[in-house]
């Protein structure tokens, strides 16, 4: 074995107990405080983590709750050459967990918990990483820098941060997807409409957590003479959504549309509850008037429809399909607002995209549409850095690999050169911003061991 497989290995349970103090922090994105500009709790996991990096003996900084780094710098060392790039903010936990989410649970070699895989586990595997390469190998002619953001899930204001800040290394991976090595990532587009919601039998409807993902569980609070007619649609109820009827009170109850939970970038592999409890909703004998605001938001979504056809916007290369998502509902003071989340394929632009979307939108009745976006992002798979981190793992799976293409954005998007370097292996679903995230005991320390060989093989 490799002194630093053997490092790492050794280590195995301080990687463990290192993750289970970051996941116990629940760090999502929250009000914006004096260095803490994503909320006390992701600014504690950053402290909590950059602690741990300088007891092992790493140069540290805290930029002001933004962002933070820890450098490797052997001596001699002509400059740091290679950035690992993750993020320790997470999603929200949302619903169906068997597990504590915010605390790690080991159950069979697996650990379970919010942030195992998206990208707490990988910041540990990558801190252990450069301490294995640190401690065993003495002849690297260039420096790393482990740079650790927390606004990665809500825009990637850390990313902006640090580039006006400091200057990137010329080589740039993040463990933020999926092995072997990502070089392409279509373009993306997040929008926000709103329109008048009259009043009515649906007393409030609201489903959905955040912009990036499909919603796994949606809501409607009705008004009790919907309830036979809503208990007769549930009966004949075969769309592969489970209705329940709950919170039962004088004048009203509440429905309960359970989906299945999953990114924005893969569609098909959930099950959008807010599009199932608009379907079934459009059965139910409201008023005019909000049966019109259903029926034209179905115009345009559907639970058949994850590519945007309805809005006419599909388009597909070798990057893939485009794909379209109605992620976020709410009605608040008679204002119906809709979030979505659409990831676009090189042949088309943001402009014509963002177009698309804002007509469909306003045909169909919204009023106010604003929206944020970012082009496609590639790296030539024939550069040195790439060819090296593919040999990399050629040489420690034994597997022949190439470069792949994602509708998922990773934290590398708006980084020249950068590309996206694990962890998930392809065809396993972590349940990555879904319910009971998981991460095996063995890829955190394989990662780990990856991670060493990608460094010495980039910086010696």
């Amino acid at each position: 074995m490799k002194e630093t497989y053997r490092y790492i290995n050794e280590n195995t349970e301080n990687i463990k107990i290192l993750l289970s103090e970051l996941v116990s922090i629940r760090s999502v994105m929250g009000e914006p405080m004096d260095n803490a500009p994503f909320g006390i709790e992701n600014a504690k996991c950053l402290d909590t983590a950059l602690l741990y990096a300088k007891k092992l003996g790493f140069e540290v900084k805290n930029a002001g709750g933004y962002y933070g780094y820890a450098d490797y710098i052997p001596k001699g060392a002509k400059e740091i050459k290679l950035g690992i790039l993750c993020h320790l903010d997470v999603v929200p936990e949302g619903d169906g967990w068997s597990y504590e989410p915010f605390k790690v649970t080991e159950k069979d070699g697996i650990l379970y918990g919010r942030g195992v895989t998206d990208d707490k586990g990988p910041f540990v595997s990558s801190l252990f990483a450069l301490k294995a390469v640190k401690e065993c190998c003495s002849d690297l002619k260039y420096g790393v820098r482990l740079i650790i953001g927390c606004n990665e899930e809500n825009g990637s204001k850390d990313i902006e941060k640090y580039l006006s800040e400091e200057t990137m290394p010329p080589c740039v991976f993040t463990p933020d997807a999926e092995y072997p090595v990502i070089n392409c990532e279509k373009g993306m587009i997040r929008t926000t409409s709103k329109r008048d919601f009259p009043e009515g039998e649906i007393i409030r409807l609201w489903g959905g957590h955040v912009i990036n993902a499909v919603p796994g569980i949606a809501y409607a609070e009705l008004d009790n003479s919907l309830l036979c007619d809503t208990q007769k649609r549930i009966a004949e109820n075969n769309t592969g959504f489970n209705f329940e009827i709950t919170d039962k009170k004088d004048n009203s109850f509440t429905l309960i549309c359970n989906g299945i939970s999953a990114h924005a970038s893969t569609p098909k592999q959930g099950l959008n509850s807010i599009t199932g409890i608009l379907e079934l909703l459009a059965l139910l004998p409201v008023n005019e008037k909000q049966r019109a605001v259903i029926d034209n938001i179905l115009e345009i979504y559907g639970t058949d429809d994850c590519n945007g056809k309805k809005l006419n916007m599909y388009c597909c290369d070798d990057s893939g399909e485009l794909t379209h998502v109605l992620s976020i509902i709410n009605t608040e003071n008679n204002t119906l607002s809709i979030n979505t989340d659409t990831r676009y394929s090189y042949c088309e632009t943001l402009d014509n995209i963002s177009d698309k979307i804002r007509k469909s939108h306003i045909n169909s009745g919204f009023t106010g549409f604003e929206y944020t976006g970012s082009s496609p992002h590639k790296t030539d798979k024939d550069s040195e850095f790439v060819k090296a981190l593919l040999e990399v793992y050629k040489e420690y799976t034994g597997r022949d690999c190439e470069c792949v293409a994602i509708g998922g954005g990773t934290y590398v998007h708006d980084i020249n050169g950068g590309v996206a370097f694990g962890v998930e292996h392809h065809g396993v679903d972590y349940k990555i911003h879904g319910a009971d995230e998981f991460v095996p005991v063995n890829e955190l320390i394989e990662n780990a061991c990856i991670f060493a060989d990608a460094i010495e093989k980039i910086c010696r």
